[in-house]
């Protein structure tokens, strides 16, 4: 299996988590629960197979993601209970969803040899939809919109250094995991110490 694949597998399966566990935190039913953490794992990489014309989307040509999304639906349904902050968990979880989204990203449009914007773009893309739909429709503020906080701007990052890395090493285990260390880093600096970037302040008008 290829290291891509790996990437494709993972970021379904842990945002598949964290899909679950907003699902619990709505107290949905089992159903509930297999469609808003299957939504979640392949909302970002649908978006970007359907930009690329990648036919056919990832998840149809291998319907093992759906599997892996339900498996991992029915697992936080019965284990749910035990954790004393879900939203606590969903929050890191979603930071490493994030760093092996964007990774997977930025693989598929290198693999189709798109020049560097593509690819940041992707990145950013794989990464960040799938959370931002399941947050929609659990009726939460999406992470993405969060005041200040890094998430798009990690996702950006973490791409930008694949980019780097595949400039100074064509290492597959190089460029991915480069991608996702910083990535995750970047994102859980802003939950563990407030890492921000500065915001768009309203000023008066002058007269």
């Amino acid at each position: 299996m290829s290291t891509l694949a790996l990437l494709d597998y993972a970021a379904v399966f842990v945002f598949a988590l964290t899909g679950a566990l907003a699902a619990s935190r709505a107290q949905l039913d089992l159903i509930g629960f297999a469609f808003l953490a299957t939504l979640t794992a392949v909302g970002g990489g649908t978006l970007r197979d359907l930009l690329l014309d990648r036919n056919p989307v990832f998840w149809i040509a291998n319907p093992g993601h759906i599997g892996i999304a339900c498996c991992a639906a029915a697992l936080i349904f019965f284990t749910a209970h035990l954790f004393e902050s879900r939203a606590r968990l969903l929050l890191w979880l979603d930071a490493l969803a994030l760093g092996v989204a964007v990774a997977a990203g930025v693989g598929v449009a290198m693999e189709l040899r798109y020049g560097a914007p593509i690819v940041l773009i992707m990145g950013v893309i794989t990464g960040t939809f799938g959370g931002l739909m399941r947050d929609v429709v659990a009726n939460e503020v999406p992470m993405v919109l969060r005041q200040g906080e890094l998430y798009v701007s990690a996702a950006f990052g973490g791409a930008a250094v694949a980019l780097l890395a595949a400039t100074l090493s064509g290492a597959p285990l190089v460029v991915f995991g480069s991608c996702v260390l910083s990535t995750v880093v970047l994102r859980a600096g802003s939950i563990a110490f407030g890492w921000r970037l500065p915001v768009y302040k309203a000023r008066p008008p002058r007269n």
